[in-house]
């Protein structure tokens, strides 16, 4: 992919190995160079290269896929070289900077040997290859709006994410049973959000619960629940962890920082009952 280097998270990769052999298949979409089968499973491989905006990948034999599992599905990505795996506090993963515009495949950036390394917004990219059912079942709508009839609701909630993508795909699920959203983009803004919000009154007739992706620059999930749980002001927030990190998600870490549950991306019923189940508690 020239010259730029682009990283993803370690924990979503499976593998990587040298491109297998690919098959073509009728109406396949144009940035999927092929099928694979790997260990007993068929999986699309994606030319990332492409995805972002980037030239074709050629000399594919020369080429690497890195496996990794999304959103409960596996997908293959085709990528010129591998260079290595870096350990990085989240502190030193910083959001994209503000001139990069709306159009880019950034969640973040970082700084390695004093250049400058790409986090790419995986999940864009298969957000435009194979686009997720947003819409929620109505009946959790309605019985949450039978559970207000018996105790009040606050229809308020924030949302912190660091993919545009699935920022967009929580806020239309949560807005479509009748709640306000307020939206940030990694954990550090949340936690001001909510210290901000604390001044002005209690936290709990402003927002009925946060929904927090784990890995964000800055301040991930864990970091945010466990500071939300320090603080007196905030601590009995329901707080629900949503993560593409479907297959290997930390169990233990979950109920060590305090969240209330964990939900894998991107499922809008499963999200709509964690909400209805913290609100009807």
């Amino acid at each position: 992919m020239g010259r730029q280097r682009y990283g993803i998270n370690v924990f979503k990769v499976k593998e990587v190995l040298q491109c297998p052999k690919l098959t073509s298949m009728p109406n396949l979409h144009p940035l999927v160079k092929g099928i694979a089968h790997i260990r007993g499973h068929t999986v699309s491989v994606i030319d990332l290269s492409l995805a972002i905006g980037g030239r074709p990948t050629t000399d594919i034999d020369k080429c690497f896929v890195v496996i990794a599992e999304f959103n409960r599905t596996i997908q293959a990505f085709l990528v010129s070289s591998v260079e290595r795996i870096i350990n990085m506090h989240w502190e030193a993963i910083l959001p994209p900077p503000d001139g990069a515009g709306k159009a880019h495949y950034l969640t973040a950036v970082t700084n390695i040997d004093n250049e400058l390394v790409e986090i790419l917004d995986v999940e864009k990219i298969l957000a435009e290859i194979a686009p997720v059912d947003e819409t929620m079942d109505s009946t959790i709508g309605e019985e949450i709006a039978q559970a207000e009839q018996e105790k009040p609701i606050v229809r308020r909630i924030l949302i912190a994410d660091d993919s545009t993508v699935a920022r967009k795909q929580v806020e239309r699920a949560i807005t479509s049973i009748g709640f306000e959203v307020v939206s940030v983009k990694d954990g550090k803004e949340a936690y001001n959000k909510l210290l901000e919000m604390a001044q002005e009154g209690s936290i709990y007739d402003q927002i009925s619960l946060v929904i927090s992706d784990i890995e964000m620059p800055e301040m991930d999930g864990y970091t945010l629940t466990a500071e939300i749980r320090r603080n007196a002001d905030l601590k009995d927030l329901y707080v629900i962890l949503h993560s593409s990190l479907s297959g290997v998600f930390n169990q233990a870490m979950v109920e060590r920082v305090g969240a209330n549950t964990f939900i894998a991306k991107f499922n809008p019923d499963e999200l709509g009952n964690a909400v209805k189940s913290a609100l009807t508690q």
